[in-house]
């Protein structure tokens, strides 16, 4: 005895079913679905290169295991008084095996970060800004330091997400106006010496 009414039964559903999917989908067509999880920032690395390519200097923050726990780890070389220096940036995700190297991410999507350098008066160091994004706003990764007399202070690295970059004082560097959530910010103790 064959039993045909149910497998057309079960071929039509499944067409109708199919059809509908593909209706469903083509109805989204003009609204993508973005999605922008934020990536765990463990850890963040400065490296100060002086100008003549001697010994670079590193200054670093890393939490392995984020907020709570075990305190985070502070290291810190000392920068050479009266140099000039290439400052890059590195920002990572040391929680996974391989490291997942969150600079790219942030170099891809230039228009929604910006990183700020918030320096004490007592020390003796200035930063300005050697990227930019499409838009020719500053992001931060790449930079200028320079150095003066022997001074200590506190040196303080903020990422901003979906910050205005368009608003009085931002692309100069000035926080005040930028907006935004803080992806991440760090205050090094510094020595110039």
């Amino acid at each position: 005895m064959k039993n045909t009414g149910f497998v057309n039964l079960s071929i039509k559903n499944l067409f109708a079913f199919a059809l509908l999917i593909f209706i469903l989908q083509g109805c989204n067509k003009d609204e993508p679905i973005i999605i922008n999880d934020e990536e765990l920032i463990t850890t963040l690395r400065l490296e100060f290169t002086p100008s003549d390519s001697s010994q670079t200097r590193i200054i670093q923050f890393q939490d392995l295991d984020g907020d709570g726990g075990q305190a985070p780890i502070f290291s810190a070389d000392t920068l050479n008084a009266n140099t000039n220096y290439s400052l890059r940036l590195y920002v990572l995700n040391e929680s996974e095996s391989p490291a997942d190297d969150i600079t790219s991410e942030i170099l891809e999507e230039g228009e929604d970060h910006q990183f700020f350098f918030l320096i004490d008066n007592a020390l003796n160091l200035s930063v300005s800004y050697n990227d930019f994004d499409n838009n020719t706003n500053p992001i931060g990764l790449i930079n200028y330091a320079s150095t003066q007399g022997a001074s200590s202070g506190q040196f303080s690295v903020v990422l901003r997400h979906q910050g205005d970059k368009f608003a009085t004082g931002v692309s100069s560097g000035d926080i005040t106006n930028a907006g935004g959530a803080t992806d991440i910010e760090v205050s090094f103790d510094v020595v110039v010496q």
